[in-house]
């Protein structure tokens, strides 16, 4: 499966997708990258005359990249022209560093810990243009091929 169909199995779509692309993936990892547009909707009032990307969209681009994507790829002998994944995030502990501002693009790398009963758990890293990490964390979920 190459990240193309990746990116078309996705459950998200504007405003809410955090993807632009995946530079590879594994069986054991992801890397992937998103630019936090200037006039993205949650800059309006986060912060007043200094905006900032919250932690939590953060968190969830982490998600989107290192733990759904790698669990559709991991799932795609299940994964059928009729099948669409079902994912939920069961767990998420995160350590941020350094803001991320309107316009930065980010890279996401994310290495599999464990896959296993359908749980997905990864060690995910953020790091911003300049090679700096901007945040890291645990991200579990749980993974199915799911139905139509």
């Amino acid at each position: 499966m190459n990240s193309h169909a990746i990116l078309n199995l996705l459950p998200y779509q504007d405003p809410f997708l955090f993807v632009d692309g995946l530079t590879s993936i594994t069986s054991e990892g992801v890397e992937g990258y998103y630019t936090f547009e200037s006039d993205s909707y949650f800059y309006e009032g986060h912060f007043k005359d200094n905006p900032v990307t919250p932690g939590v969209i953060l968190t969830e681009c982490m998600a989107q990249i290192g733990l759904v994507c790698l669990g559709i790829f991991l799932l795609k002998e299940s994964l059928s022209g009729s099948n669409s994944p079902q994912i939920a995030l069961t767990s998420s502990q995160m350590d941020f560093f350094l803001p991320v501002l309107p316009g930065e693009k980010v890279r996401v790398v994310s290495e599999k810990e464990v896959f296993r009963f359908q749980k997905l758990k990864c060690l995910v890293k953020m790091y911003n243009e300049k090679n700096e990490l901007v945040c890291r964390g645990k991200l579990s979920g749980m993974m199915s091929a799911g139905g139509k």
